[in-house]
């Protein structure tokens, strides 16, 4: 299958919609390489692309397939079909997602917080130490969170090297195959990945790093994770791209700020100032953004909450829910508590003013 698999992503014009749907008429992918005159019926596929299909060297394909399969076991990589459970499933979303992903190392696609950070490949002092700080503070108040970046120069390999020193699981995505790695200064850097999280590609062997693989790759980036994270970006270039890329998936997209006069942080601030980034500051608006609680803070609200006595039965049967819970709406309070939510609502202004709880934006109440 893996053989098929990897001979239809190297079909061009052959994306995962249309490769859903010959796969789903035709009923599995090796009959693709196997069809002749049904192309023309399938949803998506036209006159042209029946043609294509027909006339395929299919002979060459599938045994360029194989070449590659030697060397995925050789080297031990995994492969991720975009119809396979193993698939990234953030990415899965994304309609113009690579059909197969190729991978070094082992990392967790489905891990609850994935994090793009990306930037220029000429940053500040300043923009490096935000970096940095940003990655450390992830670490201590959010462990075991996933830096996504692009092994590239600045802000890419800052990143990277920031998760290692804080035992953040990290993944470098390639606009090349895993037979080599660019630049070259960074291979120890991809060595110590590899141990610590993965390289991804959905490049094969043999592909040169050239400048239209780099965009392709930045949609990777930006699909594969909750947020991306511009730290410093001149007007133009590889981060703005990213973080579009990341709106247009509807992925939230934060920014740092710099000086008008700044022209490494231009194109954060135009990122800002039309609406496609919000402001970031320090690791607390990250949180707010994403929703995301400190597990520091969250032990701490929960412990300093319990040792608060309430002072009626309605404010004992709340907190209980909530240690449980963690939050809760309005409307989920007043059934499981059974209290009407005219009497609710005026208890936990009450528990919010004694700083036993605290209300968050829809009606939704956690711990202090």
């Amino acid at each position: 299958m893996l053989k098929h698999q990897i001979a239809l992503s190297l079909i061009n014009g052959i994306g995962p919609k249309l490769a859903r749907n010959l796969i789903t008429y035709l009923g599995s992918v090796e009959a693709v390489f196997l069809a002749d005159s049904q192309f023309e019926k399938i949803p998506g596929i036209g006159s042209v692309m029946a043609h294509k299909l027909k006339t395929l060297d299919k002979g060459s394909l599938l045994a360029r397939a194989e070449q590659e399969i030697d060397f995925i076991q050789k080297h031990h990589l995994q492969t991720s079909f975009f119809t396979e459970d193993n698939y990234p499933r953030r990415l899965s979303f994304c309609e113009d997602a690579p059909l197969l992903l190729f991978a070094k190392g082992q990392v967790d696609f489905e891990l609850p917080k994935i994090i793009s950070i990306v930037g220029t490949r000429r940053p500040t002092a300043d923009g490096l130490n935000i970096c940095e700080k940003l990655i450390a503070d992830i670490a201590q108040r959010h462990p075991g969170t996933l830096i996504v970046s692009g092994l590239a120069y600045g802000i890419d390999i800052c990143a990277h090297r920031a998760a290692l020193k804080n035992n953040l699981p990290t993944m470098a995505v390639l606009a090349h195959g895993l037979d080599r790695i660019y630049p070259g200064t960074h291979s120890q850097t991809a060595r110590e990945i590899t141990n610590h999280g993965a390289l991804l590609t959905e490049f094969m062997t043999g592909t040169n790093p050239d400048k239209p693989n780099f965009v392709k790759r930045n949609r990777i980036v930006a699909g594969i994770c909750d947020t991306v994270v511009v730290v410093e970006s001149a007007h133009k270039g590889g981060a703005l791209i990213t973080a579009g890329i990341a709106a247009s998936y509807n992925r939230d997209v934060l920014a740092f700020p710099g000086r008008v006069n700044d022209t490494a942080s231009g194109g954060c601030n135009k990122l800002i100032k039309t609406n496609i980034a919000a402001l970031i500051e320090s690791i607390e608006d990250l949180e707010y953004a994403l929703g995301w609680e400190s597990q520091t803070n969250n032990e701490q609200s929960t412990q300093g909450a319990l040792f608060k006595a309430p002072d009626s039965p309605e404010e004992k049967t709340i907190l209980d829910l909530l240690v449980i819970e963690k939050e809760m709406n309005l409307n989920l309070l007043s059934m499981a508590c059974g209290i009407p939510i005219p009497k609710l609502s005026a208890t936990l202004l009450d528990m919010e003013f004694k700083g036993l709880i605290k209300s968050r934006p829809g009606g939704i109440f956690r711990l202090l």
